[in-house]
């Protein structure tokens, strides 16, 4: 036990003293940032992209050593201008000015376009979006929209789906200005909860790990399945309890921005978890303390999904309303993956070999995949497709 523990504090100390330096090789899904203000005399649209999401569609990286410099971002202005311009399209509006800029947001660096110009008074614009359409069918663009005589709203824009990014745009008079819900789409923000959980995928491997066990029962050093699927529930139960609160305390802090933790200490921190929890199912390092420990790690991945949300600048009743949506959508897509994962493991118990073939097998691999994301996310270089 005390080898263990030495490694794990050795592990976790390596991640503080690499963290000032690490970029953030973000988990998070693919998200651009978008903000349409009509309300005075001109309006504006400012684009903000990640420089890793445009480099895939328009390769920016000119020498192919795979780092971004600052000599070919400014080369590749022109692109970016040009690539953004016509893919977010604002009906009837006409942008003849343009700055450029780059903004550190907390998952990494994004290109900045402000266009300035005037668009229709007697039409409501509406905003045509496909940045990425061919290249990630996940990206998707988070707009805040501020029309004349209008509450700001928000809007999920999906590229893949032309026909619902036309319309997604600025809200009829006849909308309550009283409601937060008014200013905030009723199921956007639910949805875009289940699409991050589900994309999460160091999210849903570390939920994998905690729940390869739970159909069997560690006798000794000898595995013996449950006799039916209640034995098996309750452990679950436990452990997607104990991750759901942390994650959502995390989440709720993290997004409202009271507490604030950089990426290049959460997302290596999140693949150390994953090797953690995985080592456990070989060898008992937590000593039957799993619950809290996930409890503890759910407070880290909490700081990954938060970036979505503290990136938008909302009012309180807005922020109030997106939340609530969006660890909805968490909720629903981690109860998803939980009740398929624990059905199909409770099928297999019965199998001979699953103690080695899954727990120890699957353990071991979700080992290498965490010990790949944490070089990745310390060292600025992909290893992973995913």
């Amino acid at each position: 036990m005390s080898a263990w523990t030495h490694c794990c504090r050795t592990l976790l100390g390596a991640l503080l003293a690499l963290s000032p330096a690490v970029p953030a090789w973000a988990h998070k899904a693919s998200d651009a940032y978008l903000q349409l203000d009509d309300t005075g005399d001109a309006s504006t649209l400012r684009i903000d992209v990640a420089l890793r999401d445009l480099d895939v569609a328009l390769d920016l990286d000119a020498d192919g050593d795979g780092r971004l410099t600052w000599g070919e971002v400014r080369a590749a202005w022109p692109a970016i201008e040009s690539y953004l311009r016509g893919r977010v399209q604002v009906s009837g509006c006409d942008w003849p000015n343009a700055t450029r800029s780059l903004e550190k947001r907390s998952d990494g660096v994004y290109a900045a376009l402000t266009l300035r110009g005037a668009c229709p008074q007697n039409i409501e614009p509406s905003i045509r979006y496909t940045v990425l359409r061919e290249v990630d069918p996940t990206h998707r663009g988070i707009a805040r929209i501020t029309p004349k005589g209008h509450p700001s709203t928000l809007r999920v824009l999906d590229p893949t789906q032309p026909a619902s990014a036309d319309i997604a745009a600025i809200p009829t008079a006849s909308a309550r200005v009283d409601s937060p819900r008014a200013s905030v789409d009723s199921t956007q923000f639910l949805r875009e909860g289940v699409r991050h959980i589900l994309t999460g995928y160091d999210h849903v491997l570390f939920l994998l790990c905690l729940l390869l066990p739970s159909v069997m029962r560690r006798e000794g050093r000898a595995w013996r399945p449950v006799q039916n699927m209640g034995q098996a529930l309750w452990p679950v139960l436990r452990i997607v309890t104990a991750f759901t609160v942390a994650h959502s305390i995390t989440l709720g802090l993290a997004a409202a921005k009271l507490v604030a933790l950089p990426p290049g200490f959460i997302e290596p921190a999140i693949a150390v978890t994953i090797v953690l929890a995985a080592l456990d199912n070989l060898w008992p390092i937590f000593g039957g303390r799993r619950t809290v420990v996930t409890f503890a790690f759910g407070l880290v991945h909490g700081f990954g999904f938060a970036s979505v949300l503290s990136e938008l600048g909302l009012g309180p009743a807005q922020f109030a309303w997106a939340l609530l949506q969006f660890n909805v959508g968490l909720e629903l897509g981690q109860l998803m993956i939980v009740a398929l994962a624990t059905w199909v493991l409770f099928a297999l118990r019965e199998v001979q070999r699953y103690p080695r073939w899954i727990i120890r097998n699957g353990s071991l691999a979700a080992i290498l995949v965490g010990a790949l994301w944490f070089v990745e996310r310390t060292a600025d270089f992909r290893l992973l497709p995913f």
